[in-house]
């Protein structure tokens, strides 16, 4: 066999259909969905959509269907071996040599699945038989139904070193394919090969497609070295890209259940019988990188549920770690964190699912739990360690390789650490450690479940060095913000530039993230529509700030009422002037610096052309020929 399945599954796991397809076709998120002119026939509505989740596309236009694969195929002409060459190649991927031995490897794999699957059947009906009583009354005692553990089709391994041998080679299994398939354990010191898994309640693990490739399993016996033992490393089973539970999980996904990524065989399939389905676990490691990608492509921000003690918190502190490099627009995580030494499968059997739900509830996103990780690892008492905390979050933030993403946590992180440092004192607070109380009375109140800071009002600030953001608006972000409420379709067309803007106001620099957050998530709102959610989200008072900061009757364009095409004119003008004022007030605090330093007439002049040029930005100063003419006006200036 030229590609064995599970290459081309592992090609698929780290390809996301929308990444391929959308080298192509312009894709817009649709509900769970994507969709976009069909790139096979001439369209002027789209009838072409993308599910990453089920992995393929669809053209109703065309009838056309397939993966990644048949996409490369049917748009670049390219033979299937070649389509595979080139998405291993992008995917990292390394393909197996083309030689014989290669393609027995990959029949010997698929003869592996067999044995795998013989030795559930086993540990099923060893369950239900003699041998499995204490295992029974066990999972009694943990709650699990019958109909749950069939579900999981859970088994159990007899206390015997052969009884799995036996059975598998009455069948006909070589002592090979047991060792390979990682039932068996036997090596040069060991006269005869015994079963891996002994006096253990066995949980099957299954690939994407669900079949069975490995086994958990519990012991029964508490003086055993390890109470949790999976299989090891085989041709089927690489515990760092799988996750128990994974195939059900990406199913209850698609239909819209949260993707809940917990600890522990026995807390997914509580979580699973309590009615969260998209609960899913590592395999006895922390969360990799392709598990994290797994968990992505299957909701775009799933939940990380961990103990609420120092342990879970340094279990949230790595995948943090892990995320941030990855993170794009609209990929994130949650955290939640559970009452100190409880695990959600004491917690539903002892409180029930609400209890769990309540959990979720108070889930975080990752830029608090970010926050908190720091927090709680500096002492903030002097200016220095201030700098050092200063430091370390900005830091982190510079891990994100996304550039809109960097910078949106850049200015939350800049927010924040003004409303730390600056804030007015509140009566109340204490002085300490961060991550408890107030620090000299400045940090505000903390959230006694998850230890966040929690912002107070800013004080007015002597300058934008100690405040960080000015303190009164500027009529252009104003303009800049009015045009893209009123007028909502600019903004999913010029995200970019828009997310690029540094707002200096920070009620603007707060609304304009909203404004991201809410158009990612609906890009088809209208302005009245979307003015209700910025008002339903807190985001009244800044939004009125925003119409009250516009005076000049020159910006008429930016009412719902001007033509979208003016006012798309006269916005990408205004950005771009916008931008270079900016650019120019840089200049201008350079050329200051250079005069102070060496007072000549050159640098003197070039001071006084810097200051020309803002006041020529700041005016009305541009006429475009036509401009006004969509909207009933008649060159109209902006």
């Amino acid at each position: 066999m030229r590609f064995p399945p599970h290459l081309l599954d592992e090609i698929r796991a780290r390809l996301p259909v929308s990444h391929v397809v959308g080298r192509r076709v312009n894709l817009r998120k649709q509900g769970r969905e994507f969709i976009g002119l069909s790139p096979f026939n001439a369209e002027k509505t789209p009838s072409f959509t993308v599910n990453d989740q089920k992995g393929f596309y669809h053209c109703f236009s065309s009838g056309k269907h397939g993966d990644i694969f048949r996409f490369v195929t049917e748009t670049e002409g390219l033979s299937f071996p070649e389509a595979v060459e080139r998405l291993a190649a992008e995917a990292g991927v390394p393909l197996p040599r083309r030689d014989p031995r290669a393609e027995q490897e990959a029949s010997e794999r698929e003869d592996l699945y067999s044995v795998v699957e013989m030795a559930a059947v086993f540990f099923l009906e060893q369950l239900h038989a003699a041998p499995g009583t204490e295992a029974r009354a066990y999972l009694a005692r943990r709650g699990l139904s019958q109909d749950t553990m069939a579900a999981f089709r859970i088994g159990y391994a007899p206390d015997g070193r052969s009884a799995l041998r036996e059975y598998l080679a009455a069948k006909g299994v070589s002592k090979e394919d047991m060792v390979k398939a990682g039932l068996l354990i036997d090596g040069d010191d060991i006269p005869v090969a015994y079963d891996r898994f002994r006096g253990r309640v066995m949980f099957p693990i299954t690939d994407l497609r669900d079949r069975v490739i490995a086994f958990g399993g519990r012991a029964l016996s508490s003086d055993v070295p390890a109470k949790y033992l999976n299989s090891p490393q085989t041709p089927l089973f690489n515990k760092g890209r799988m996750l128990f539970n994974g195939g059900n999980a990406r199913q209850a996904a698609h239909d819209g259940a949260p993707v809940i990524a917990v600890e522990g065989y026995m807390d997914v399939i509580a979580l699973a019988a309590a009615g969260f389905r998209g609960a899913v676990a590592p395999l006895g490691t922390a969360l990799t990188e392709d598990q994290l990608s797994l968990l992505w492509r299957w909701c775009d921000e799933p939940v990380l549920c961990f103990d609420g003690d120092k342990a879970g918190l340094r279990a949230a502190g790595r995948a943090i770690g892990l995320a941030l490099p990855k993170l794009e627009p609209g990929k994130s995580l949650q955290f939640a964190l559970l009452p100190e030494g409880t695990d959600p499968d004491d917690l539903i059997r002892e409180k029930g699912p609400g209890a769990f739900q309540s959990v979720l509830d108070s889930a975080v996103p990752l830029i608090d739990m970010l926050w908190q990780r720091e927090l709680s690892e500096h002492d903030l008492s002097t200016p220095e360690r201030r700098a050092k905390f200063e430091s370390r979050i900005y830091a982190a933030a510079g891990e994100i390789r996304h550039p809109t993403v960097q910078t949106h946590y850049r200015q939350v992180v800049k927010t924040r650490l003004r409303d730390l440092f600056f804030a007015k004192p509140q009566t109340g607070t204490q002085t300490g450690r961060s991550g408890s109380r107030g620090i000299g009375g400045r940090m505000g109140t903390v959230d006694p479940l998850h230890g966040m800071a929690k912002p107070l009002a800013p004080a007015t600030a002597t300058s934008r060095v100690a405040a960080g953001l000015e303190s009164r608006p500027s009529e252009r972000e104003a303009v800049i913000l009015a045009a893209v409420i009123n007028h909502p379709v600019l903004l999913e067309r010029h995200l970019e530039s828009f997310a690029s803007i540094g707002f200096s106001f920070a009620p603007f620099a707060a609304l304009s993230g909203a404004l991201l957050d809410i158009i990612a998530e609906n890009p088809d709102l209208d302005a009245g529509n979307l003015q209700a959610r910025l008002r339903d989200a807190g985001l009244g008072a800044p939004l009125e700030k925003v119409f009250q900061a516009i005076t000049h009757p020159s910006h008429w364009w930016i009412s719902t009422e001007a033509a979208e095409a003016d006012a798309e004119t006269a916005w990408t003008r205004v950005v771009t002037l916008h931008h270079k004022e900016v650019t120019l007030n840089k200049e201008l605090r350079a050329a200051e610096r250079a005069l102070g330093e060496n007072p000549t007439g050159e640098n003197w002049e070039r001071l006084l052309d810097i200051k020309a040029q803002i006041e020529s930005v700041s005016g009305t100063e541009a006429l475009v020929e036509g401009f006004g003419t969509n909207s009933g006006r008649f060159s109209e200036a902006f």
